[in-house]
């Protein structure tokens, strides 16, 4: 009986020491992979493909950030936020914070920026109607989501870049991406793997941020520089 007692009390220490090794061991292979970076991250960032990033020269909000992060900030924000996909015009006012499509993350993204898209989309059809010939009437409160028209706008007033995902070094935080014929986004400033760049946007899916470029079709990519564009293009963001 008292060796029945010994041989038990020995096992229960065996395994206590077996369990407490493979408890240290895993806890120290962790650290050793996370330590030398032998973990696979969830996305990367330019530095990792030696690649600069590219900011503004313009700060059009006086925030003491410049206008790409801004844009990428208030893009983010949008993901964030996770609006509720509603697809409809909203007659003399913007869409509620929660509600919103593809096109509402861009204009988000300039209003995080001090820009009034809406207005300056206006604006411009007002004054080159024939830029716009598929628009029979104009409508402030719906044209400025519209990504027919923010594809004629971009294409005017945005520099435009290779369509090409392969040609990482292009692609910056900031940048505008048309999607087959009916979607844009914005690119961010995380990437994947081999370099591509997430796109933020919003087609009702559930993460807003999201390694999915090679879903699409790239039919556009533009860089907006407010200082290659006329002073009378732009407007500023108010809450009216």
């Amino acid at each position: 009986m008292q060796n029945l007692s010994k041989q038990l009390k020995s096992k229960i220490i065996y395994n206590l020491v077996f369990t407490i090794g493979i408890l240290l061991f895993t806890i120290l292979v962790l650290y050793l992979m996370n330590h030398l970076n032998l973990v696979p991250k969830e996305y990367y960032r330019s530095k990792d493909f030696n690649i600069k990033t590219i900011y503004s020269s313009v700060d059009y909000d006086n925030d003491n950030i410049d206008d790409y992060s801004d844009f990428l900030l208030g893009a983010r924000k949008d993901a964030n936020n996770h609006p509720k996909y509603i697809n409809k015009e909203y007659k003399d006012s913007y869409p509620p914070d929660n509600e919103g499509v593809a096109e509402d993350v861009i204009w988000r993204a300039f209003k995080n920026a001090g820009y009034a898209l809406r207005d300056m989309v206006d604006n411009d059809i007002k004054k080159n109607a024939s830029d716009y010939p598929f628009i029979k009437k104009r409508n402030k409160f719906a044209d400025y989501r519209n990504v027919n028209v923010l594809r004629v706008f971009f294409k005017k007033y945005g520099i435009e870049l290779t369509n090409d995902y392969k040609e990482i070094e292009e692609w910056q935080p900031g940048d505008i991406v048309f999607l087959n014929d009916n979607h844009i986004g914005m690119i961010s400033d995380r990437r994947n793997s081999n370099g591509y760049p997430f796109i933020i946007h919003n087609n009702g899916q559930e993460n807003r941020e999201e390694d999915a470029i090679l879903n699409y079709q790239i039919t556009g990519h533009y860089r907006f520089d407010a200082s290659k564009v006329n002073k009378d293009v732009l407007v500023k963001y108010t809450n009216e």
